[in-house]
């Protein structure tokens, strides 16, 4: 484990050290809506290995994570098909806050404020290495992706789009 960029503990790094995973720390200078094209340049990673923590919402406004590569969109109708949902959406950035207890910017799948319904898209289990939102901007984590079904229950999905 790295601790040569050790950035202050985050709900996610204490939920990450509480269920025993194994982790490496990358900080990164954050830039404002610089999303996963700045963090992979920063840390000299493929943009498809960095992973996005995104909230969204169902037609009733319940909350669900989708964890999707840095350089793919959601198809929220694909998404909303495979998950047996008349509509999928993202939350504003007030509500997902809200939901989650990050900063958009910050959000982190590992240490949610309260449970929901988490789905990665099925490629990103096929890599080796992801690097995931540590819960702080400008802050990832070095996983390997089976920590996403293995300890969170993500679900895997194809909902993914070229950007």
């Amino acid at each position: 484990m790295s601790r040569a960029n050790h950035v202050s503990e985050t709900p996610a790094t204490a939920w990450l050290r509480g269920h025993g995973v194994p982790f490496a720390e990358h900080a990164y200078e954050y830039v404002e809506h610089g999303g996963t094209a700045v963090s992979s340049q920063s840390l000299g990673v493929p943009e498809h290995q960095v992973v996005k923590t995104l909230v969204m919402q169902d037609e009733r406004g319940r909350p669900l994570i989708v964890l999707m590569h840095g350089d793919r969109k959601v198809s929220t109708k694909n998404l909303a098909r495979q998950i047996d949902r008349k509509r999928v959406e993202p939350c504003t950035p007030e509500v997902a806050q809200r939901h989650t207890g990050y900063q958009v910017g910050g959000t982190s799948p590992f240490g949610l404020r309260k449970p929901m319904p988490m789905f990665v898209e099925r490629t990103v289990l096929d890599l080796g290495r992801i690097y995931i939102n540590g819960g702080r901007r400008g802050f990832l984590v070095e996983i390997p992706p089976s920590v996403l079904v293995a300890s969170l229950g993500a679900v895997p999905v194809a909902c993914a789009l070229e950007t």
